[in-house]
């Protein structure tokens, strides 16, 4: 489930021309992909929605693809949504999630430009794709490859807050069991924190900030690891100063996770950014303004070596994820 592994990808993008207008092509690793447009750079995005509680599906579908777009420095501007089902769905499913993403699109100052609509056989659940685009001017832009040695890595929002919040609301018995009625109450109404629009447009502005990534598939483990072989840095992070809630501890007693499985947990809305370390307390200082916490986790080296510090002793930070999202959303 999810994409492709890493040999798979470049052998697919293999087969991509390059072209000299393109400045930023299909990369691992990169959510948005970037190419000229008179003087300026276009920001292009597209994202899959699927398998999410029908009554988030066209919040989802929106923030998914404009977090992409914010996290390259600019605002998302134009998106487009294709909407897909089974011949069995009926039309006011579409209706009741075009309502929800047109409402999204609207908050966020987004045009809705095209799209297509339809049901076909083969297909046994609801799809979604939404394609969105964003202007910026050439010295603002930021991508997950430009962390420089010494910056400080920094993380917002808790690591598989996800994969906790999807839990609560597909398999609420069992949370309620684990978690507690009133604690599943609350965090199945915690959805919208899967949306990282206002904070990456916030670290943007704020300046020292030199790459985002958010961790969604593969939570920690990818989002960290792509950053550093695009950026040809290492890193040091500290396992104790991760900003993992108590109920991502009960899911993995639960479902039996390692480590790696906890580091890897789908974290949608999650912001890892490399900050210059001069701008540290003054980015930290913006985003608490705003109600937005955030952790230093660790810092990006020229030595390339992946180190996980945990209770102080030195251990490899895994190279692959093992994301246990599935395990946990289908597991009896």
């Amino acid at each position: 489930m999810g994409k492709l592994s890493t040999e798979n990808l470049k052998k697919l993008l293999s087969y991509i021309k390059k072209d000299s207008r393109v400045v930023v092509p299909p990369l691992p690793g990169f959510d948005s992909g970037v190419h000229l447009i008179d003087d300026e750079y276009l920001i292009v995005s597209t994202d899959p929605c699927i398998g999410v509680p029908e009554e988030w599906f066209g919040w989802l579908l929106i923030n998914y693809v404009a977090s992409d777009i914010a996290l390259f420095g600019t605002k998302p501007e134009f998106c487009t949504i294709t909407l897909l089902g089974a011949p069995s769905t009926r039309p006011q499913i579409f209706y009741k999630i075009m309502k929800q993403a047109c409402s999204v699109a609207d908050e966020l100052g987004m045009a809705v430009v095209t799209g297509h609509t339809g049901t076909y056989e083969g297909l046994s659940t609801l799809v979604g794709v939404c394609t969105a685009y964003g202007k910026v001017s050439k010295d603002k832009l930021i991508t997950p490859g430009g962390a420089k040695p010494g910056d400080y890595i920094l993380c917002t929002k808790p690591i598989g807050l996800e994969i906790v919040v999807n839990f609560a609301l597909t398999r609420k018995a069992l949370a309620k069991k684990l978690l507690g009625a009133k604690r599943t109450k609350e965090l199945g109404q915690l959805v919208k924190m899967q949306s990282c629009v206002k904070e990456a447009l916030l670290l943007a502005e704020t300046g020292g900030v030199h790459a985002m990534h958010d961790a969604t598939e593969g939570g920690l483990v990818a989002a960290l690891n792509e950053m550093a072989k695009a950026s040809k840095v290492g890193f040091k992070i500290e396992l104790e100063k991760l900003p993992i809630p108590h109920e991502v501890y009960v899911l993995r007693k639960r479902f039996h996770l390692s480590d790696r499985q906890v580091l890897s947990m789908s974290s949608t809305g999650t912001i890892l950014a490399a900050v210059e370390a001069k701008d540290k307390d003054k980015v930290a200082t913006e985003l608490r303004k705003q109600g937005i916490e955030a952790s230093v986790i660790g810092v990006f080296t020229k030595d390339v070596h992946r180190i996980l510090l945990k209770n102080g002793k030195i251990t490899a930070f895994p190279e692959r994820a093992d994301d246990p999202y599935e395990k946990i959303m289908s597991e009896r």
